[in-house]
């Protein structure tokens, strides 16, 4: 299995983790839903800034999506938010939130190893 094939399957779980539509995460990242398609395949390369906005989006790390073990990426989703008919505005909300989520653990983690 190719990087972008990996990467791709690992999208496509937090995506349905999170129960988002490819044409909601495709409206975030204002790309075609097509897009979002190739990159769950693993045909198409997932740009930098593409990973780093649905890092936001999950509340997981750059790292996850490289993750082997299935069973670790559904453990790495940081909270669940209902997603039923929320806007792209709504979505930049929870990026935003999860982001900040992210970074105080990170900064906890770092804060106990002095």
């Amino acid at each position: 299995m190719t990087t972008d094939n990996f990467i791709g399957k690992n999208i496509k779980a937090y995506r349905d983790i999170n129960k988002l539509s490819q044409d909601t995460v495709a409206n975030f990242l204002s790309v075609k839903r097509e897009m979002i398609s190739y990159y769950e395949n693993g045909t198409r390369e997932i740009p930098y800034q593409v990973l780093n906005r649905l890092s936001d989006l999950y509340g997981v790390e750059l790292s996850d999506f490289y993750e082997e073990d299935e069973n670790l990426v559904k453990e790495n989703v940081a909270c669940a938010f209902r997603t039923d008919g929320l806007e792209k505005s709504d979505l930049e909300t929870i990026a935003d939130f999860k982001a900040i989520v992210k970074n105080y653990l990170k900064m906890s983690n770092l804060l106990a190893t002095v």
